[in-house]
């Protein structure tokens, strides 16, 4: 080969590898940057009122954008593995302006807002303000108590108020029945893992959202486990009264008749019998740590 064609093909090795070690310094730039790029884009607006005058007729049109924004928003965040949800207020505020009857902004909205992180903001006080909101731009839609009652009932634990939004719904005359049931519930007991079971279910069978239905899946889920234990403690309760001592394993309520087959937890791992012998889950189930991680203060 000539010293020519020698050099030639040298160089272009040499651009080919330039070139390959530039895409990936950028693309690993892009990664790295990509979630300031994002906060950077949607702090370009923070005044809905301003963007409505703006948008003129289309507002409803750019309120559905900035919606759809609002969950690309959450999905990138959970992505990464941020928990700094600062700008879902401001979205969701521009949103709902631009758009007062956008009912997704709000009802899927108060739950970015209101649930614990990681999983939410944790602001419930910012989800009653939108869905107080909502409520005030689209009164007939009964819904929307529901969702007030859940965050005033799971996330700020103020069974009066909670209450008073279930019985408001209530009025509705296409409210279901269960709005007053629960309104009244609530009043005479507070808090149960009963009625926690029964809201949460209500929210996934009204939603066809995929991060809200599995959101809703998870608290099922642990909803499930207080369910199953309050019964364990129950029968070993009346193990305790038959017997004269309590039992210290699952295999002697079994024996006994009164439990059969052996319970286990939603994924599948049997209950065991702790410390006073009150029911707990096996300390091999993964549901131990979303028990632990769900009892720890938000602050």
């Amino acid at each position: 080969m000539k010293p020519r064609q020698m050099a030639g093909l040298l160089l272009t090795a040499l651009l080919l590898g330039g070139f390959a070690g530039v895409w990936k310094l950028q693309t690993r730039i892009d990664q790295e940057k990509r979630s300031v790029f994002v906060e950077q884009d949607e702090l370009a607006f923070r005044s809905g009122l301003l963007l409505k005058k703006l948008s003129l007729e289309y507002a409803p049109l750019v309120g559905a954008i900035y919606w759809t924004r609002v969950v690309q928003y959450f999905g990138e965040k959970h992505r990464l593995n941020e928990k700094n949800l600062d700008l879902m207020w401001p979205m969701l505020d521009i949103a709902t302006t631009l758009d007062p009857n956008l009912l997704p902004a709000y009802r899927f909205g108060s739950i970015f807002l209101s649930d614990r992180p990681p999983r939410g903001q944790g602001r419930p006080d910012l989800a009653v303000k939108l869905l107080e909101r909502g409520i005030a731009a689209n009164p007939d839609h009964w819904r929307l108590y529901q969702d007030l009652g859940n965050v005033y009932y799971f996330d700020m634990k103020d069974y009066p108020k909670a209450a008073g939004a279930y019985e408001e719904g209530s009025k509705n005359p296409k409210a279901l029945i269960w709005m007053k049931v629960m309104a009244a519930k609530i009043s005479a007991e507070g808090e149960s893992p009963e009625t926690s079971y029964f809201l949460w279910q209500q929210v996934y069978d009204s939603t066809t959202d995929p991060a809200i239905k599995f959101n809703a899946e998870e608290h099922l889920k642990l909803m499930k486990v207080q369910l199953d234990k309050k019964e364990i403690d129950r029968i070993a309760d009346e193990f305790a009264k038959q017997t004269g001592h309590r039992a210290t394993r699952i295999g002697e309520l079994v024996q006994a008749g009164l439990l059969k087959p052996v319970p286990r937890d939603p994924l599948g791992y049997p209950y065991v019998l702790g410390e006073g012998g009150k029911a707990e889950l096996n300390l091999d189930s993964p549901m131990l740590e979303k028990e632990l991680m769900e009892s720890l203060p938000t602050n």
